[in-house]
């Protein structure tokens, strides 16, 4: 197993398309109420954990970029962004409703939604290539960091850190408005 650096890995709060089910992927939709209030307490989680000599890195995408800015406002002036921590691309599946896309009881429906979707979407990124997005960014970072993400991204980083892989990726768990902290390849969940 890498030896990664020190991480804690947040996943952007609640999206009106995470409400209503829908596959973003490379699209975007603004923060609901409950989504500002997730990222909040990922502020109130991170505001006694000394951040000092981290990189603050965040997706690109909107969802993400609102949620850093609450969550690490305490922390820094500027926010940065890499590409390498966008969402799974889902192709020609983003903004569809997950439930119009399988039979019913197809796959089971977790949190983030049917994992098996994001793996089928039809011109989509696929979990071999997240992998190897992931894993190239992991391995680039030169000391400790933040990173804000999304659902299934954030499960990739947390697998290959803790040496489960993609296998891992569906029990690796997942959640708005916490924290995950990753170091020497173990995960604690901070809520």
């Amino acid at each position: 197993m890498t030896n990664y650096p020190e991480l804690y890995v947040l996943r952007h709060g609640e999206t009106e398309w995470n409400a209503q089910g829908r596959m973003q992927g490379a699209l975007n939709s603004p923060l609901t109420p409950e989504g500002i209030k997730q990222a909040q307490r990922q502020a109130e989680i991170l505001k006694s954990v000394d951040l000092a000599g981290f990189d603050i890195l965040s997706s690109p995408q909107g969802r993400a970029f609102e949620t850093a800015a609450i969550a690490l406002a305490r922390h820094v002036t500027h926010l940065h962004t890499d590409a390498r921590l966008r969402e799974i691309g889902v192709g020609e599946w983003a903004g569809r409703v997950r439930s119009e896309l399988t039979e019913n009881d197809e796959f089971f429906e977790g949190p983030d939604g049917a994992l098996e979707l994001y793996e089928r979407a039809p011109g989509g990124e696929g979990f071999d290539w997240l992998e190897t997005r992931c894993t190239e960014f992991l391995s680039s970072l030169k000391g400790p960091a933040v990173l804000v993400t999304h659902g299934i991204t954030s499960r990739m980083i947390r697998a290959i850190v803790t040496g489960a892989g993609r296998a891992g990726v569906a029990e690796i768990g997942g959640g708005q408005g916490v924290v995950f902290h990753l170091k020497k390849g173990s995960q604690k969940r901070l809520e």
